[in-house]
């Protein structure tokens, strides 16, 4: 069991991280495994930068992470577990500004109600997008608004369960003709995997 994270440590170790100077500069590895170089050769001229948001919300002295379970007939990952997040638009002043944008019209959390505590680097998904991960601390009174459209549930999972490595399943997927290695977390019925569970190892990274 790894040591139980707080609030405090979080932002500790997150202090030095910075948004991306440039969105969709990835290294194009998952799980310390670069991609397959017929993938790389198709993703990297049509890339896509998105920005997701890390929601962490304590409630009576446990920490834990909100996630969505996507719509069914999206287009990309649908009914996969994700992070409230999209493609970045015109509008928005930076990768930052979309992941708070997009967590507030898929879930209703609003930029008010998130404390920025740092950002992971940007990594690629094999739908084609450039996803920065953005860490922040959620106001518990928050009230959920979700989108149908893009949104078919809420839930809550403890971080200290994300974080133990005895909960992450490894395995392999044939992708392209080439093996790529594949985590899950299954909790509660819901398969966390892919991008979001990458994203997720990442930031234990960071914090361990």
């Amino acid at each position: 069991m790894p040591e139980r994270l707080h609030t405090a440590r979080i932002r500790d170790r997150l202090a030095g991280t910075r948004m991306p100077a440039d969105p969709l500069d990835v290294d194009f590895t998952h799980l310390g495994n670069r991609l397959p170089e017929s993938v790389i050769g198709r993703l990297r001229p049509a890339l896509r930068a998105a920005g997701v948001l890390i929601p962490l919300i304590e409630r009576t002295g446990d920490l834990r992470m909100l996630l969505t379970q996507r719509a069914p007939d999206l287009r990309h990952h649908a009914g996969q577990v994700s992070f409230p997040g999209g493609g970045m638009e015109a509008g928005d002043a930076d990768i930052g500004a979309t992941a708070l944008r997009e967590a507030r019209e898929e879930v209703g959390i609003l930029p008010s109600q998130v404390e920025v505590a740092g950002y992971l680097a940007p990594t690629a998904t094999i739908t084609g997008f450039a996803v920065t991960g953005v860490v922040g601390f959620i106001d518990p009174a928050f009230e959920p608004k979700l989108d149908p459209c893009e949104v078919e549930a809420l839930f809550e999972v403890p971080v200290g369960f994300l974080m133990d490595e005895k909960n992450a399943a490894y395995s392999e997927r044939v992708y392209e003709g080439q093996r790529v290695p594949v985590v899950s977390f299954d909790y509660e019925g819901h398969r966390i995997w892919g991008a979001t569970a990458g994203i997720i190892l990442a930031l234990r990274k960071l914090l361990y």
